[in-house]
């Protein structure tokens, strides 16, 4: 198929096309639309022509991918041939160089590749909160990407939402008690609740663990030989690296305790005292979150959350910061992988 304008492209080299305007490189080899009427997110890349291979054309369109994805925070990639995780893999790491490990882990996950691994395992009958990648965490990855391999029967769509939004609508003066105080989120790595600290230090050795914790400037205690807690205050509201905008970026909605079904919590709390329970999050000063702000921030969340359906092949690239992700409860089988890049450290708004 030739191209706009009667010239044959060159299939083997779309980058030389970078040379042109962002708007005619688009237009020749991408199209680019809005995946859902009146949302900005995600924005959709498809091809325009056929013959179009992602990874060759991303290697040449960096700056049009980045310079997208700063400004609307997701790209969906949809109706590209992507045969294999490689071709994942190496889409992520032409755009966004190595891939990033899992380490300090909050859910179960499994490596699939490299540094591909699973979304979250949890049961399929649950849903997962919109959240940014690590924002418990002093580091984090800027860049995140999902891959469809499979799409679940019904539903398990990825929720995705966006930072921005997110903060300028949270009630001013929560917004301002959370940006002073900060956030301090406890963990309790005891065998049988939640993860063990072996699988979320990805090491057998104690002293490793602490070295990790001396370095991340995570508080850690040897409450009895094999139960370890955790204590790290984290920024509530950071500043982008590229933009410089305040984003919303902390998981406390998601720590704190009020996020269990009643039935669970009620029986942690039966059975543990507070400060040895799995997971929790208060103000960075330890003193409590209101259960009500945190109930206005997830209404807020599940307002702004934008979903679509998965086809298989898809390619969703989101700046971690810019915008947050969940996942949806699901029948079947679901498939969806998940590679991290770009490493930030905290920083402040």
């Amino acid at each position: 198929m030739q191209r706009p304008g009667g010239h044959k492209p060159d299939l083997k080299n779309p980058g030389m096309i970078k040379r042109k305007t962002i708007s005619a490189a688009q237009n020749a080899w991408i199209k680019t639309t809005h995946l859902l009427p009146e949302q900005q997110l995600p924005l959709l890349m498809q091809p325009a022509i056929e013959g179009v291979e992602l990874v060759d054309w991303a290697k040449g369109n960096r700056e049009t991918i980045e310079s997208s994805l700063l400004k609307y925070g997701g790209i969906l990639f949809r109706n590209f041939p992507i045969p294999s995780v490689g071709v994942f893999e190496q889409f992520i790491t032409a755009i966004a160089g190595d891939l990033l490990e899992y380490t300090y882990r909050s859910t179960p996950r499994r490596k699939e590749a490299g540094n591909i691994y699973t979304s979250t395992e949890y049961p399929a009958d649950q849903s997962i909160p919109l959240h940014n990648e690590m924002a418990y965490s002093s580091n984090w990855p800027l860049k995140i990407g999902f891959f469809c391999a499979i799409p679940a029967e019904q539903g398990g769509e990825t929720p995705i939402a966006d930072s921005r939004r997110i903060l300028e609508r949270i009630d001013p003066a929560i917004r301002e008690r959370f940006r002073q105080k900060q956030v301090m989120y406890v963990r309790n790595y005891v065998e049988g609740m939640d993860l063990p600290w072996q699988t979320v230090f990805q090491t057998t050795s104690k002293l490793e663990v602490e070295q990790y914790c001396r370095n991340a400037g995570i508080e850690f205690e040897w409450v009895t030989s094999d139960h370890l807690r955790t204590r790290q205050v984290c920024p509530a509201v950071v500043t982008h690296p590229k933009t410089g905008e305040p984003l919303w970026f902390n998981q406390a909605h998601l720590f704190h305790i009020s996020n269990l079904p009643p039935e669970v919590r009620e029986s942690l709390l039966a059975t543990c005292k507070q400060e040895d329970l799995p997971r929790n999050a208060y103000y960075g000063d330890g003193s409590p979150l209101e259960t009500e702000a945190l109930e206005h921030i997830r209404a807020i969340y599940q307002q702004e959350a934008v979903l679509f359906p998965w086809q298989q092949g898809d390619i969703l690239l989101l700046d971690n910061m810019l915008v947050a992700h969940g996942r949806s409860p699901f029948v079947g089988t679901r498939k969806i992988l998940v590679a991290m890049a770009e490493p930030v450290r905290s920083i402040g708004s």
